[in-house]
């Protein structure tokens, strides 16, 4: 099993393909695995790397716990233990949040970013209670109601099942990573990354609105937006091949 010794823990990675390289960075309820309906598409064409970050899958927690702010740092740890210079790195959810981290503090090892069903936790007042008051909504849903659209449990229930029993390897989970919720950085950081940042939501995805995404696409300057009709929070999961071909998409016009 593939690990490297990154920042005092063990970190669990997979690479597979060859070519420029992406690395995708799961949510708070999955790990590496949750890309496995990706990883046969795009190592067509990329070097992809998917990990366990920190308290999640294979990879150890470290002392007192996982701390979402060590993630971007074990992702260029990663990196320079793969000998990768620069990448661009796809985020879902909490992982899309470490995204923007790995933007700002390493620039010159960032490609772009793609965020998918997440405004990166920045920091701005407007974006901040926009993303409270979503929050607040998708807890009146169940958990699994928030991720993936009812006629896709109904007509998809094994998919469903598989999906709720991957967070079951993880130690940790968004309640438990210290300052998984913690600002992050502010628009004008980003901006001044100079690091192109793509935002991918569906618009009728229960724990981001759209309105929340198209503020942050707004307030980042240079960035793009696509919006996926009738798609959920989780739609790597529960459309890969609309998911891929728009990642493909863009991926193209950073590997040029």
């Amino acid at each position: 099993m593939p690990t490297a010794k990154i920042n005092g823990i063990n970190l669990y990675y997979e690479v597979h393909g060859d070519g420029p390289a992406v690395i995708f960075l799961h949510g708070s309820g999955g790990n590496h695995v949750i890309w496995w309906q990706q990883v046969g598409y795009f190592s067509q064409r990329y070097k992809v790397v998917t990990v366990d970050l920190r308290g999640f899958g294979k990879s150890d927690e470290g002392a007192g716990g996982p701390d979402a702010l060590q993630f971007p740092a074990d992702v260029v740890g990663l990196m320079d233990h793969l000998k990768i210079e620069m990448a661009a790195v796809v985020g879902q959810s909490l992982g899309a949040t470490a995204c923007l981290r790995l933007a700002v503090e390493y620039p010159n090892r960032t490609a772009a970013v793609v965020l998918a069903a997440s405004a990166g936790n920045m920091n701005h007042a407007e974006l901040s209670d926009l993303t409270a008051a979503d929050r607040r909504k998708a807890d009146e849903l169940a958990v699994l109601d928030r991720l993936m659209s009812k006629t896709f449990q109904q007509r998809e229930p094994e998919l469903t099942w598989l999906f709720q029993q991957l967070g079951t390897f993880n130690a940790a989970g968004h309640g438990t990573v210290h300052n998984a919720s913690k600002k992050g950085p502010t628009p004008a950081e980003v901006s001044a990354s100079k690091v192109p940042v793509h935002f991918l939501v569906g618009d009728r995805d229960a724990v981001l609105s759209l309105k929340t995404m198209r503020l942050a696409h707004q307030l980042v300057a240079g960035s793009t937006l696509t919006v996926v009709p009738n798609a959920p929070h989780s739609l790597y999961w529960e459309n890969p091949p609309v998911f891929n071909c728009l990642i493909d998409q863009y991926l193209m016009t950073v590997f040029r």
